[in-house]
């Protein structure tokens, strides 16, 4: 079975790190992106099956990341999940998650939900 190839873009080097761990050992191919334009740039050279955002990022956070996306013909269909340190844990259970065609999770970020998730989108 081919490998599916993630996207992480968080500025938290410590969140990459976490997220980075908690894929490779699920047998993804990930890279890392610190800000929004290194995020659109690696989406736009490589194929990529998910992408993980951050929502507050430097440069273009994660909703201007993904509206450029959805304005490329090859990246648009990209399946996006969003993370955001901007809410607590039952916000992020009333807002029902879904943002759109985008999944919105609350950091901490709970391991086995994230990988679920990833599962549903590809």
């Amino acid at each position: 079975m081919e490998k599916k190839s993630i996207l992480i873009a968080d500025d938290d080097p410590i969140t990459l790190r976490i997220l980075e761990k908690i894929l490779t050992d699920k047998g993804y191919v990930v890279t890392k992106a610190s800000n929004g334009k290194e995020a659109l740039r690696s989406a736009k050279t490589q194929f990529l099956d998910l992408i993980i955002l951050d929502i507050d990022m430097p440069l273009l956070d994660g909703t201007q990341v993904q509206e450029h996306l959805k304005e490329n013909s090859i990246t648009k269909n990209i399946p996006i999940i969003f993370l955001t340190g901007m809410l607590l844990k039952k916000e992020e259970a009333c807002l029902g998650k879904q943002v759109g065609q985008s999944f919105l999770m609350a950091k901490p970020i709970d391991a086995e939900v994230l990988l679920e998730e990833i599962k549903k989108r590809i």
